[in-house]
């Protein structure tokens, strides 16, 4: 482990992109499943589509719409964001990258202590400003709590 590494007590990523930062401080990465991208050590796949070589959990989630299971979603999201506390390089991704993504990592920002309302303006502002496509994933944000 390098000095870095040491500093900030997690694991650095090879490269910045899709990173963003939850309130609480921990790291995650959004990205577009297929794109090339440096390793994590676990991945939130939403929907369908090629697996990364790493360790993955696969939640049903439909392009533009919901979770198809919300109890196996929100417990994929724990899993995500307590693995992120751990410092655990995570990563969130589905065959877009905005959508979905967007909204999961709304979601795990809510988990992290952000307001519901709050989640969605938070994530365009640091993730993509188009994250959070449709009116019932917002809907499905405000429920979260």
């Amino acid at each position: 482990m390098g000095d870095q590494d040491h500093d900030v007590g997690i694991t650095s990523w090879e490269d910045q992109t899709g990173l963003v930062t939850l309130p609480g401080g921990a790291r995650v990465r959004g990205r577009r499943l297929g794109d090339p991208a440096s390793p994590a050590d676990f991945a939130l796949v939403l929907g369908k589509g090629a697996p990364p070589a790493w360790p993955c959990r696969r939640v049903r989630w439909p392009d533009f719409g919901i979770p198809a299971d919300r109890g196996d979603a929100l417990d994929a999201l724990g899993e995500a964001h307590r693995r992120a506390l751990a410092g655990e390089r995570v990563e969130v991704a589905c065959r877009g990258g905005v959508g979905r993504t967007g909204t999961a990592l709304a979601a795990l920002a809510v988990l992290d202590g952000l307001h519901p309302g709050q989640a969605v303006a938070w994530v365009r502002g640091h993730y993509h400003r188009r994250a959070v496509e449709t009116p019932w994933q917002r809907r499905w944000l405000h429920n979260l709590r």
